[in-house]
């Protein structure tokens, strides 16, 4: 009986614990996802090439500066003016342009300056004041901060003719001519070193320079006594038949054309000493191995004082010195105001 009633006991806990472990199955939190595994798929990736628009940006290598100007000067007097004077007009025209192209280190400037003016009083000819014809070609190759070598080609003349005037009976009249377009025409060769170091002033040594002169009116053209007889059927000196014109500009009687070699020294200044105050100066040494000790020298000086946008006051001076010439010192010196137009403004 006892055992019997063990054996009950026994079967009733295992049923107690088998229901316990059912119900803890039953409460066990079960998580909300599920996870799977997928296979991974290939990554179709494709080339795309986005368009670039072209904008088409250049480096410009040149730089250019233009200007225009004229200048007037007038003054009139009536017939019962007791004060003094003669009534005048000058009227005076010039044009200057410059181009530089600077690449790496070449450097090529070119720049011409165009001027003629003229000045007429009263009861008297009308005569130039000014005039000239420069057109300055030079190519360098920098070989330091301050020094290149160069090589320039450089043209000279004026536009009109020029005369010498004389006193008949109070009144002027011309005498002769002294010179005229291509009478004298210069051009100048020239390669050497050159010292720049700044863009306001350089100086050249052009130790192998070759000058052409020419003379192409035969108004200017010199003539020996033969010469001139063939040319105007008379003789210059009746009483001296072969004497002639002599040189003119350093071309020989019956010539044309004349060739020198020389040494050349040419100074350049463009300064602004103020936003109203600019210098702009040239100086040009040219001495002929023929004739080192008496070389040519010419200086020309500008000073422009800016007034207003478009009006400028300029003070112009001009020194030669040319053996071929005269053997003095000439000496040109004008004030002028009036309006010049520059580009780029």
């Amino acid at each position: 009986m006892k055992l019997f009633n063990f054996v009950g006991m026994a079967l009733l806990c295992l049923s107690i614990t088998s229901l316990k472990a059912q119900d803890l199955k039953d409460l066990r939190a079960k998580p909300d996802t599920v996870i799977s595994v997928q296979k991974e798929q290939p990554l179709n990736i494709k080339t795309i090439r986005p368009i670039v628009p072209k904008l088409n940006l250049e480096v410009d290598y040149w730089k250019h500066w233009t200007k225009f100007g004229i200048n007037l000067n007038q003054a009139s007097f009536n017939d019962n003016w007791k004060g003094g004077g003669v009534g005048s007009i000058a009227v005076g025209l010039n044009a200057n342009h410059k181009s530089d192209y600077t690449k790496d280190n070449f450097n090529f400037v070119t720049e011409v300056d165009l001027r003629y003016g003229k000045i007429k009083n009263t009861n008297n000819i009308a005569k130039k004041n000014n005039d000239r014809i420069f057109w300055d070609n030079k190519l360098s190759y920098k070989l330091s901060a301050n020094w290149a070598l160069f090589t320039s080609v450089t043209f000279e003349s004026q536009f009109d003719a020029g005369y010498k005037y004389k006193t008949v009976n109070g009144r002027d009249t011309i005498d002769y001519i002294e010179n005229a377009f291509m009478a004298p025409a210069y051009l100048t060769e020239s390669f050497g070193l050159e010292y720049k170091p700044s863009n306001e002033f350089s100086l050249r040594f052009g130790t192998g320079t070759a000058r052409q002169t020419f003379i192409l009116d035969e108004r200017v053209k010199p003539r020996s006594g033969e010469g001139f007889f063939e040319k105007y059927g008379y003789y210059r000196d009746p009483n001296n038949p072969s004497a002639g014109t002599g040189e003119r500009f350093g071309v020989k009687e019956d010539r044309a054309f004349a060739n020198a070699l020389a040494f050349q020294l040419t100074g350049n200044l463009d300064k602004n000493f103020t936003d109203k105050l600019n210098v702009k100066a040239r100086y040009n040494l040219f001495a002929d191995y023929e004739k080192l000790s008496n070389p040519t020298h010419r200086l020309d000086v500008t000073v422009t004082a800016k007034v207003t946008r478009v009006i400028n006051v300029n003070l112009n001076g001009i020194m030669i010195y040319d053996p071929d010439v005269i053997s003095r010192v000439q000496l040109s010196q004008s004030l002028a105001m009036g309006i010049v137009y520059s580009l780029p403004k």
